[in-house]
């Protein structure tokens, strides 16, 4: 009796730990870049600058966990090798100031693609892909982001604006291209609009 009682336990505990893991295991797959447009002829001099952060949608992104997020900004530097500096500046919680968190794009060979730069600080991920998908450059992007990380691959996509509020008609073309890549509603997220720290 009291070995079936320790076997149920154990058994119960094996299921909370399985449930309290991160929700990775049954990621969404993620697409082939080839099957993710790209803005045709992009314009890197054009793409450079601040850009908002108005949308995210990704494998990993839940809306029942996490509703919505506070909007951030992320600078495009471009540089005399058309890598780009990259910073975004994102608002730490309960009034701690701002946070940047910097890194390197490094153009791929098809122009509107890019690797991540100095791969060695980031021990954990295998491979990250930048694509842009499509930009106006003067009001909105869509760009597409893949990682593999501890031999999960996580895509997202980010929808960018040049303002910290785009047209109900913008959301909804960014909503229809991420369920485009198998996403469904709750894999997609829009931001709350702030003024701390994002126009630093």
């Amino acid at each position: 009796m009291a070995l079936s009682v320790m076997c149920l336990g154990l058994a119960l505990l094996g299921v909370l730990q399985s449930q309290a893991q991160d929700s990775t295991q049954n990621l969404i797959p993620a697409p082939s870049l080839l099957t993710v447009p790209l803005q045709p002829d992009f314009r890197s001099d054009q793409f450079r600058g601040r850009w908002y952060v108005v949308g995210l949608a990704g494998n990993a992104v839940q809306k029942k966990r996490e509703g919505s997020f506070t909007m951030y900004s992320t600078i495009y530097e471009l540089q005399e090798n058309n890598s780009y500096n990259v910073t975004s500046i994102l608002v730490r919680d309960q009034d701690q100031g701002c946070r940047y968190w910097i890194r390197t794009f490094v153009p791929s060979s098809r122009a509107g693609q890019f690797t991540l730069g100095n791969m060695h600080r980031y021990p954990q991920v295998q491979s990250y892909n930048v694509q842009v998908a499509t930009t106006d450059y003067n009001q909105f992007a869509m760009v597409f982001f893949r990682k593999t990380s501890e031999n999960k691959q996580y895509f997202k996509i980010t929808l960018y604006g040049r303002t910290k509020e785009l047209s109900p008609e913008l959301k909804e073309r960014f909503t229809r291209f991420a369920k485009s890549l198998g996403l469904k509603d709750d894999n997609i997220i829009f931001s709350v609009p702030t003024d701390q720290c994002i126009d630093n």
